[in-house]
């Protein structure tokens, strides 16, 4: 079938267009809203300002193809291959990318809120300023993608791979990263608050001037962590590890340090004055002034505010 045949069934109502071949095709700004494509060969195909919402497309081949400005809200992906695809300012939302395959693709710009990418390789990706919001990331490999400026508040992060994952300036919001393995992962001015990283590990993680009020970071292992500037207002720091981190002009105001290990670590000499700090763990401190000036663990209680 060719594309004037396909054109014309589609036309008279007919959807299922199941291995049609239209590889190197120009459909560019084509409407095919709701058929079903399911393993179409679409390689190097022009689909840039396409109609694809709910269009199932699941095992196509889509290698090398122009997606750029595409909509394709809906749509099923899972399985398909995306490889050195351009999808540039793309509209994929609730779309399901389940397994697909996307190695080389263009991600710049892409919406892909509530989207499944379930299982999906972003390995090294350039996912700069993308919409992630709410997004299914179970299983999905993102070692080494660049995540700058990335809207994930919402986002799952079930066994997700992050190993030198870039956020700086990401929006993490209300995320739950319990559990997660952030060891030297940046996220310098991130947007962290509420964010939920109990029991995760963020050790050397770049943490500064990151947006941390209210986050959980109870048992959290934050070991030489740079945290200067960094707002952690009423964030639960509970039996975490602060132990030889940089907390230089950190706002500490109303923060919960029971237990917490803060052997080595360098902070201003007005940081624990508000916090509520109980049992906490002060060997060798080093701050800009003597230890006598920061509250010791006898002389702050906790004001059960949490």
């Amino acid at each position: 079938m060719n594309l004037e045949e396909l054109m014309s069934c589609y036309a008279k109502g007919e959807r299922d267009f199941t291995g049609v071949n239209l590889a190197g095709e120009n459909l560019n700004s084509i409407s095919l809203r709701g058929a079903n494509l399911t393993n179409a060969m679409l390689g190097s195909t022009d689909l840039s300002r396409a109609n694809l919402t709910d269009v199932n497309l699941s095992g196509a081949f889509l290698y090398g193809s122009d997606l750029s400005f595409a909509r394709l809200g809906n749509a099923n992906l899972q399985g398909a291959t995306l490889t050195k695809t351009t999808l540039a300012g793309a509209y994929l939302v609730q779309a399901n990318l389940t397994k697909a395959k996307v190695s080389g693709a263009i991600l710049r710009g892409v919406n892909l809120r509530q989207a499944n990418l379930t299982g999906v390789n972003l390995c090294g990706a350039n996912l700069n300023d993308i919409n992630l919001r709410s997004a299914n990331l179970t299983d999905a490999n993102l070692n080494w993608a660049n995540l700058c400026g990335a809207r994930l508040s919402g986002a799952i992060f079930t066994r997700t791979k992050m190993l030198g994952v870039k956020l700086s300036h990401a929006y993490l919001n209300g995320t739950d990263l319990s559990y997660v393995d952030l060891d030297g992962v940046n996220l310098s001015g991130a947007k962290l608050s509420g964010t939920n990283f109990s029991h995760a590990n963020l050790a050397v993680a770049n943490l500064s001037h990151a947006y941390l009020r209210v986050a959980v970071l109870h048992n959290t292992n934050l070991h030489a962590a740079n945290l200067a500037q960094a707002s952690l207002v009423r964030a639960d720091l509970r039996q975490a590890d602060l132990s030889g981190s940089n907390l230089t002009d950190a706002d500490l105001s109303d923060a919960l340090l029971t237990e917490t290990n803060l052997s080595a670590a360098i902070f201003s000499p007005e940081a624990l004055r508000t916090a509520h700090v109980k049992d906490a763990y002060l060997w060798a401190t080093k701050t800009h002034s003597p230890l006598g000036m920061v509250p010791s663990a006898e002389q702050v209680e906790p004001a059960g505010i949490f």
